[in-house]
């Protein structure tokens, strides 16, 4: 049975039209309706996840892999037009028709988002401990004890000097900030956590050390993971099975061995190819 479960989902940004579907897309090179200009930022996307495992995002800046990554990590933004389904294993109905509170209440115990841009997902004056205990209070977490525990088991588990809890955010290095959104995300023992480019931003070395980090505390602790990035490096070292996205549309999915290997659509053979 799938952790997560999405059918036809679509988000438009504009007044869409009768046209919107049809005259955007791969076949037609572009994800912004001649007829109403409005953007297709993702449009009938299927796509299911299964418990403990890794699903692969990837695209091209535009290709809609952000835009779907929100829907599906129940960001509170719900700008634009959004259709389709969202269906979690563990609560009844479609997750994109669910008011504030259930949202919430869902993002605060059963689904994380690690955001591409730090300043998204973390308040930089606050203290490192201070962003991931705010995670944990905000999942109902009072005792003072309890938190401060938790939040230096997190900082070990994903290999940021506990000494360091109580600086400031902003005097970590770029990798450290990095592990500390995939701390706050961890804290509440999520079953899905979303990684919007994980690495952005980041030295190739440092993006090791955190893929790696990430990969042994996915397998540890048997999360369920969607990883969105434009690199192919990223989703070959973490994903079990990858979805390619170019103008907003799934354009080709498999295994991730095969989809890196023997792609068969033309863009992703590009893709591989200006990545070699």
């Amino acid at each position: 049975m799938s952790l997560l479960s999405a059918d036809g989902v679509t988000r438009i940004y504009g007044s869409g039209c009768e046209a919107c579907r049809d005259r955007t897309g791969d076949a037609a090179g572009t994800n912004q309706c001649p007829a109403c200009g409005s953007v297709v930022a993702c449009a009938d996307v299927d796509l299911d996840l299964q418990p403990r495992e890794v699903l692969g995002i990837v695209g091209e800046s535009g290709s809609g892999k952000s835009s779907l990554a929100e829907l599906l990590a129940l960001e509170p933004n719900q700008d634009g037009h959004v259709h389709g389904s969202v269906e979690y294993a563990n609560h009844p109905g479609n997750l994109l028709d669910v008011d504030y509170e259930t949202r919430h209440a869902l993002r605060n115990g059963h689904i994380s988002l690690v955001h591409q841009h730090i300043r998204d997902g973390l308040d930089l004056d606050f203290s490192g401990g201070g962003n991931v205990a705010e995670k944990l209070l905000a999942s109902g977490w009072r005792n003072y004890e309890d938190v401060r525990e938790r939040v230096a088991s997190l900082f070990e588990e994903t290999e940021i000097p506990v000494e360091r809890m109580d600086d400031p955010t902003h005097t970590y290095s770029g990798g450290m900030q990095r592990r500390v959104q995939i701390a706050r995300a961890l804290a509440i023992n999520p079953e899905i956590v979303v990684l919007d480019e994980p690495t952005t931003g980041l030295d190739v070395s440092v993006q090791a050390r955190v893929l790696d980090m990430f990969r042994r505390i996915q397998r540890e602790e048997d999360v369920a993971a969607i990883v969105v990035s434009h690199d192919l490096g990223v989703v070959r070292l973490l994903a079990d099975r990858t979805l390619v996205m170019r103008h907003g549309r799934v354009i080709e999915s498999g295994l991730t061995d095969r989809v890196l290997e023997d792609p068969h659509h033309e863009y992703t053979q590009t893709l591989i190819n200006s990545a070699i």
